[in-house]
């Protein structure tokens, strides 16, 4: 067995446009569904027309205004791509007009062109979480059929201002998880019902084929993939019932990639729709537009969980209820981890589809504290990251094909599902804390070095247990 990770493997890390770069109504950009989430994915919704208020995410760690430096730290670690996205209010403020504002395009330019310097390729994500708050208010979001277009005039105008620069692309980030939080996956109130956001759910997947499609003909040179949540479970006992829910709570989350990998429905989500009185409005052209799949799939992985038709207490983790598993440990956020479900994970995933994977978020957020001579002794982060990237490589010898890995927030950044930067994911530490009150200074943690390290021997000083 190798101990080092193919050549051309990708390293480095991921960040969401609405959690790094502040400047949230700076050069023209509009209001943007995660601005009416001040307070994060699980707050309040907040009208911020009506209520004037100062949100940690307005600022955030000024990524907007500091991303040069930021970008020479991630090379210093040998990053060779950054995941991350656009905020598609920056191009199009309404999200409805024909003409973009060309000061958001050019930041994303400048963007682009210091990533360029160092050789690190972008991985850009059209819609992570956020999307322009009108096209809520005056449509309805994606439970209008008219947010299709929208989508797609977008896309397009990106494809064409950077088909030189950007080389991989993703469509909807984490597109499972409006079954959990439908205001910030498809824009319809909590209160929806399973119809309403199956109806939305089933535009976005049509848009993200109309899209791939575009990206397919006018850069052909370039990927784009899916972006999943993987929620992998496992049976909580024996029990058959047991094993028959935990393969329907894992059918609720890889039904998006059958779709978008396949393209087409698959039939067990007939059943479910006919079980939960669901009818779906779908043109036989969106079933002929669903035929164009992706080119590789990308996912999320922070821990797995237990499937069981009992009644058993869950947890909330990554945004799911998950029920926990009694063999694993958990971290102080009480997400549990289990560094073999990735391994699971990436067999589960290439045996199902056949296509090329990305691994696109994995990390441990923890309660960073910053030392004396300014570092962060976070040994913990680097036991965590050393484990799953042993599975994953694991998984290559298994014979999957990988083609990178990018943790989740390189440097510490506002969390999504509480707004806070208490939970901290970065290899950098920033000088803000959760009241919105700090310097934003940058400061290398220990992980910085052993990060680097991994990078530099392509993995040889992993360390397997």
């Amino acid at each position: 067995m190798s101990n080092k990770f193919p050549e051309h493997f990708l390293w480095g890390g991921a960040v969401a446009a609405n959690q790094v770069e502040g400047a949230y109504l700076a050069d023209g950009k509009g209001l943007s569904t995660s601005d009416y989430l001040p307070y994060g994915i699980f707050g309040e919704i907040v009208d911020r027309e009506e209520k004037d208020i100062i949100a940690i995410k307005d600022r955030a760690i000024d990524f907007y205004h500091r991303y040069p430096e930021d970008i020479a730290l991630f090379a210093e670690m040998g990053f060779s791509c950054l995941r991350t996205s656009i905020a598609w209010a920056r191009i199009f403020p309404n999200g409805d007009e024909q003409e973009p504002n060309e000061q958001g395009l050019e930041f994303y330019d400048r963007l682009f062109d210091e990533m360029a310097k160092y050789n690190i390729q972008p991985m850009v994500t059209l819609s992570h979480y956020e999307m322009p708050y009108n096209l809520v208010k005056k449509y309805g979001g994606w439970g209008n059929r008219k947010l299709i277009k929208f989508f797609t005039h977008y896309a397009k105008t990106v494809f064409e201002r950077y088909q030189h620069k950007v080389k991989y692309w993703l469509t909807f980030n984490e597109i499972n998880m409006s079954l959990h939080e439908p205001f910030t996956g498809v824009g319809l109130p909590r209160s929806s019902s399973k119809e309403q956001i199956y109806q939305a759910i089933h535009h976005q997947l049509v848009a993200s084929a109309r899209t791939i499609k575009l990206c397919h003909s006018m850069i052909p040179d370039a990927k784009i993939g899916n972006m999943l949540l993987g929620a992998v479970a496992y049976p909580l006992t024996s029990k058959p019932e047991d094993v028959w829910a935990t393969h329907n709570e894992n059918h609720a989350w890889l039904f998006f990639g059958d779709v978008q990998a396949r393209g087409a429905y698959p039939s067990y989500m007939k059943r479910f729709f006919k079980d939960n009185n669901i009818n779906l409005t779908m043109t036989e052209q969106d079933k002929e537009d669903l035929k164009e799949t992706i080119d590789f799939i990308s996912f999320s992985y922070y821990m797995s969980c237990c499937g069981t038709a009992d009644n058993s207490p869950r947890l909330k983790g990554n945004v799911l209820d998950m029920v926990p598993n009694p063999h694993l440990k958990a971290s102080e956020w009480g997400w549990q981890i289990d560094p073999l479900g990735i391994r699971f994970l990436l067999n589960l995933l290439y045996e199902r589809y056949q296509k090329p994977l990305f691994i696109v978020e994995n990390g441990l957020g923890a309660k960073d504290v910053l030392t004396a001579d300014k570092t962060v002794n976070d040994d913990y982060r680097i036991d965590y990251m050393n484990d799953h990237l042993v599975q994953v490589r694991e998984a290559i010898e298994d014979g999957v094909e990988v083609l990178g890995y990018t943790s989740w927030g390189p440097i510490d950044l506002v969390s999504a599902s509480q707004a806070k930067m208490s939970k901290r994911y970065g290899f950098i530490y920033v000088d803000l804390d959760d009241d919105n009150k700090g310097t934003l200074t940058r400061y290398k943690k220990k992980s910085f070095y052993w990060y680097k390290s991994v990078i530099e021997t392509r993995g040889e000083v992993l360390k397997a247990k």
